[in-house]
């Protein structure tokens, strides 16, 4: 069985990657604002990240599933299931033509994930700290 201590070590690294992500597209979003990038190269860079980033959060919590953390199961569900519904909803990649209307909207919502990744670093540092205490 994968300990604790790994577990959450894995998380942590996941959390930081995700957390690195999420400031690309705030920097991206914040180009488009000030006419740095065109909404086509925006688009294109931007829609390269987006399955990895769902596919990264998806993994980390099916890691939380099959292991038996409960805690950290719940509260990664409910942006698990909003990446769902945006891809059931065909809504998760950027469309060039449409970006400029919806620009406050998208910075929103990466402003939103950023301080859950955030959160979520610090929680599972926190978590990985007691399950190496706990090991020793």
């Amino acid at each position: 069985m994968i300990s604790e201590a790994f577990l959450f070590l894995f998380a942590v690294v996941m959390a930081a990657v995700l957390l690195f992500a999420m400031v690309f597209f705030i920097i991206m979003f914040s180009d488009l604002e000030c006419d740095y990038i065109n909404p086509i190269d925006l688009c294109a860079k931007l829609n390269q990240f987006v399955l990895p980033e769902f596919a990264a959060h998806w993994f980390l919590t099916s890691a939380f599933l099959v292991t038996g953390s409960w805690v950290a199961l719940a509260i990664n569900l409910p942006l698990a299931g909003y990446h769902v519904k945006k891809i059931l909803d065909k809504k998760h990649k950027y469309d060039p033509t449409e970006i400029f209307r919806t620009l406050q909207v998208h910075k929103r919502e990466s402003l939103g994930k950023l301080g859950f990744y955030l959160i979520c670093f610090f929680y599972y540092l926190y978590r990985m700290i007691v399950g190496l205490i706990n090991e020793a």
